[in-house]
């Protein structure tokens, strides 16, 4: 059980369903074949959605992410569109943790995540899977983001019921499913040709407090 800010990073929404935005989000990895940390930077406090909470890097597609800049949005499911989400991940690594993809168009899909519809803002997210380049560090701008970390999936878990660091529930869910992979080579392993199936969590008022539901749940 937990509130509704707790579980989505945002506020309550009484009314129609906002329209959600199409986003990527990687998840960096390190480790090789021998362990897994995951890469989570902190929000600056100031934000408008999520201040102060670590994520994985990542945002909405922008125009110029689309193939030749186009303005109109790809068609869901389209070869544009996965150039578009993938363009995005690769732009979005590099602004929020200025590490440079060679190529993101090896970026390993490993999720697709739909913002409740109770949720005022709305994104439709696809994770993705990449390794750190050899070479390359990871660094803040100090402005969107103020700090990062790496850290094993139970390490950044448990960090954060130590009140040491702030998630919210996207991000601990996926933690906790990388926390079954003994090393990144195996995460990458097992996600490679995986069917990805959205999933899209419901949040069951009770009083003031929310309950989050993820498919499969009884009363989802």
């Amino acid at each position: 059980m937990s509130t509704l800010a707790d579980a989505s990073g945002e506020e309550y929404n009484p009314g129609p369903a906002t329209r959600a935005r199409r986003a990527s989000t990687v998840i960096l990895l390190r480790g090789g074949d021998a362990h897994l940390e995951v890469l989570l930077v902190r929000r600056t406090p100031q934000a408008r959605f999520m201040g102060g909470v670590w994520v994985f890097p990542g945002g909405a597609i922008e125009q110029g992410d689309n193939p030749g800049g186009v303005e109109t949005p790809p068609a869901e499911g389209s070869a544009a569109e996965a150039h578009a989400l993938r363009a995005a991940a690769a732009r979005e690594l590099r602004e929020e943790a200025a590490i440079e993809l060679a190529d993101p168009g090896e970026l390993v899909e490993f999720s697709r995540w739909i913002t409740p519809a109770a949720v005022r803002i709305r994104f439709d997210t696809h994770f993705f899977l990449a390794t750190l380049p050899g070479g390359q560090e990871a660094r803040v701008d100090g402005e969107e983001c103020i700090d990062l970390g790496w850290f094993t999936p139970q390490g950044a878990l448990d960090a954060h019921a130590a009140g040491e660091i702030m998630l919210v529930f996207p991000t601990i869910k996926h933690l906790e499913q990388l926390g079954g992979f003994p090393s990144s080579d195996a995460l990458l392993a097992h996600a490679r040709g995986r069917d990805v199936q959205p999933v899209e969590p419901r949040v069951v008022l009770e009083g003031e407090v929310a309950r989050v539901l993820l498919p499969g749940d009884p009363g989802y």
